[in-house]
């Protein structure tokens, strides 16, 4: 699973033009510490309740005051671990989600990340993991079986979502029971397949418990 499948709809980013006691009734509302702060699209950083705290200036605008975390987001094709190192790292929130040229895309929580972790626990255990994107007439589970199954491997188990870059293709998420993805990349490449990610081991499972102890440990901080 990716990060911009994890998206919050529901919560959106701060202008500068904003107050400041707009900035933490928001926080209040969706009951967050951080909300990224955006201009004409570019992402700028997270405020936090912090920030306009010190800068004691509630009803002037948030170009006021002063916030950071300008370097700290995900970008939308990253896997969803990359969001949970990233808010174990910074101890933030909200993650803020961008595209290859900064623009905002939206935020995930950390409830997103948790929830995400337990939907792809299906997924868990030793092997490798790849992320396809195809026309939905191409999907065929039966014959993408056979290709794996023709480099020595199985499918462990497959997951369906849109592919939110292209309203006409699926993203298929595909978990085998091997670390080794070379030969059955090569395999799909031969047959025009597209892999848009792979993850050698990532969902080994004393690392998954590991993340997952490290993100409810901030949580209860």
């Amino acid at each position: 699973m990716i990060a911009e499948e994890l998206i919050n709809q529901m919560i959106p980013p701060l202008k500068l033009s904003d107050t400041p006691a707009k900035a933490v009734r928001w926080m209040e509302e969706f009951r967050v510490n951080q909300l990224p702060v955006v201009k004409l699209r570019q992402y700028l950083g997270l405020i936090t309740e912090e920030d306009i705290l010190e800068a004691k200036v509630a009803h002037e605008s948030l170009q006021t005051v002063p916030f950071g975390y300008e370097d700290v987001f995900v970008l939308y094709n990253q896997h969803f671990y990359n969001v949970m190192e990233t808010a174990i790292k910074n101890k933030i929130q909200v993650v803020p989600v961008l595209d290859e040229q900064r623009e905002f895309l939206g935020v995930i929580t950390v409830n997103d990340t948790i929830s995400a972790f337990g939907q792809m626990s299906a997924l868990q255990g030793q092997g490798g993991i790849l992320v396809l994107s195809m026309n939905e007439r191409d999907y065929s589970l039966t014959e993408i079986s056979r290709l794996v199954e023709s480099n020595n491997a199985k499918i462990l188990s497959a997951y369906v979502s849109p592919d939110e870059a292209d309203p006409y293709k699926i993203r298929l998420t595909l978990k085998m029971n091997t670390s080794d993805l070379k030969r059955i990349i090569a395999t799909f490449e031969r047959f025009d397949y597209r892999i848009t990610a792979q993850f050698q081991d990532a969902t080994d499972e004393k690392d998954d418990q590991d993340r997952l102890d490290l993100l409810l440990r901030y949580i209860n901080i």
